[in-house]
């Protein structure tokens, strides 16, 4: 670590090589598969030729082999032996290894192959040394069976290898030569290619670099071609768009969260300063009850704002077991004095996948809401639903009967139409008297829209019917009550309800 706590710059250390960039690394990769594949390509040409040249010697051969053999078949060799081109030594051997015939080069004497070395019975190819035939070496000589049962003769012919060797010699040159030179043409045009292709890597990275510069918003270029890079142009600026709107969501969040902290802390600061000049004088009872007071409103706002952050953080996640509604309706609405709080049982037991500590602090703001801005009543009930289009149109699931409706009805003054989807927002406290919470900070839909969420659910705002009033309509996803009966009883599936 430096002197300022800051992370020490990595140095490249004396002698050690430099990093190639991934230009250089792609041309590398390329240049070298490219050697060995025209390595391996140059090798197998040689081969290939070395064997085609090697078999036309080797048919040559045979074809004058084979026309000796015929003229020996009718006893009518001549003397010497007719062979076109200077490279070929011809002679007719018979079983005792004396030469019957010859080509005018050809020995006279020593047969071309030693005669142990014969078979009798079929063609044969052989390499021989060049000065036992008296051609430029290698040599090569075919042996083919010729003559009667009863004077069985030998046909061999003698081929120099030296055109071959020559040509192979050549073409190696050739390759030797053109290679290098190909190898160091395709890696310019490659170095030029791969540098057009990173072209709009390197325009992103600037881009990012002058959005990381700036400390600003702003976008990728996003090349026209519709290939790799332009797909991650493209998901590098959606996410650049939704950090942004995390960036201006935590910012919001965190100037209402200051502004609404800063309230009940001013007001505790008011109550101390007041007393403080009123020393004997302050009536210390009611100061303490509105300390008491404002401390109540900060540690439920600093809780509200817990909750969110851990909402936000992690995963939703489906609940431990099922919960019976019914029960968790008749739990939470214990809490409350009835009237006005009425609670409307159904028929049969309402099963849901979640967590009970979450869908009861659903219920609990809920109707905490609905009591303090209620005239005379309050009505929780649930029921079956059939429909998998929840309240006001909105659509929330899937197959018929997956979802159980859960309402909470109070005939309070409402919320206009237009405001119903913006008071689930944060720090949302609306002007008229039904929204203005006393004390709140505007967090409690904001809570119960997140579990709800979490829950696998939705919620949605309308009009209580047949009065004046506020519906709040749940839809929760349902779980057959076969399996909900298997897993718990209806009566202890939640803990015993709290009085207060």
């Amino acid at each position: 670590m430096t002197v300022d706590g800051s992370a020490p710059t990595r140095r490249p250390r004396p002698g050690r090589m430099p990093v190639l960039g991934l230009r250089g690394r792609l041309l590398a990769i390329g240049v070298v598969g490219l050697t060995v594949g025209l390595a391996l390509g140059g090798v197998v040409l040689l081969g290939a030729l070395g064997f085609v040249l090697q078999r036309t010697v080797d048919t040559e051969a045979f074809r004058t082999a084979d026309a000796v053999a015929l003229l020996a078949a009718e006893d009518a060799l001549p003397d010497p032996l007719p062979v076109a081109g200077g490279q070929v030594r011809v002679q007719v051997v018979d079983a005792q290894g004396r030469i019957r015939a010859a080509s005018i080069d050809a020995d006279r004497l020593v047969p071309m192959v030693r005669p142990e070395r014969l078979n009798r019975d079929g063609r044969q190819r052989l390499e021989v040394p060049a000065e036992r035939v008296g051609l430029n070496g290698p040599v090569r000589v075919v042996a083919v069976p010729a003559g009667t049962a009863a004077d069985p003769l030998t046909v061999l012919v003698a081929r120099s290898m030296a055109d071959v060797r020559h040509s192979t010699h050549v073409v190696r040159t050739i390759l030797l030569v053109a290679f290098p030179l190909l190898v160091a043409v395709l890696a310019a045009v490659a170095w030029r290619v791969v540098g057009a292709t990173l072209r709009p890597v390197e325009a992103l990275r600037r881009g990012a670099e002058e959005i990381t510069g700036r400390a600003g918003t702003g976008r990728l270029p996003v090349p026209a071609s519709a290939d790799e890079i332009h797909r991650l142009a493209v998901t590098l600026n959606g996410m650049l768009g939704r950090l942004e709107s995390a960036r201006v969501r935590q910012r919001a969040f965190v100037s209402d969260a200051a502004h609404e902290l800063r309230s009940p802390l001013a007001n505790i600061r008011t109550e101390l300063e007041v007393a403080q000049r009123l020393a004997d004088r302050t009536d210390w009872t009611a100061v303490t009850a509105n300390l008491l007071a404002d401390t109540e409103r900060l540690s439920r706002l600093v809780d509200d704002l817990l909750l969110l952050a851990r909402l936000d953080e992690t995963p939703p996640t489906r609940g431990t077991g099922p919960v019976e509604l019914g029960v968790l309706l008749t739990e939470v609405a214990a809490r409350y004095p009835s009237p006005p709080v009425r609670v409307t049982l159904p028929a049969g037991p309402l099963w849901t996948i979640g967590t009970v500590e979450e869908l009861r602090r659903v219920l609990t703001n809920l109707v905490d809401n609905a009591v303090r801005h209620a005239q005379g009543d309050v009505v929780l009930a649930a029921e079956a639903t059939t429909s998998t289009t929840g309240v006001a149109g909105t659509t929330t699931g899937s197959g018929v009967g997956a979802y159980h409706l859960v309402t909470v009805t109070d005939d309070g003054p409402g919320v206009p139409v237009a405001d119903r989807q913006r008071v689930f927002d944060r720090f949302t406290r609306l002007d008229d008297g039904r929204a203005r919470d006393d004390g709140g900070a505007g967090l409690g839909l904001a809570i119960v829209r997140e579990l709800v969420r979490r829950a696998g659910g939705s919620i949605t705002l309308t009009d209580a019917p047949g009065q004046q009033g506020l519906r709040v309509c749940l839809l929760l996803p349902a779980l057959p009550a076969d399996d909900g009966q298997r897993s718990t009883a209806r009566d202890d599936d939640l803990p015993p309800p709290a009085h207060h």
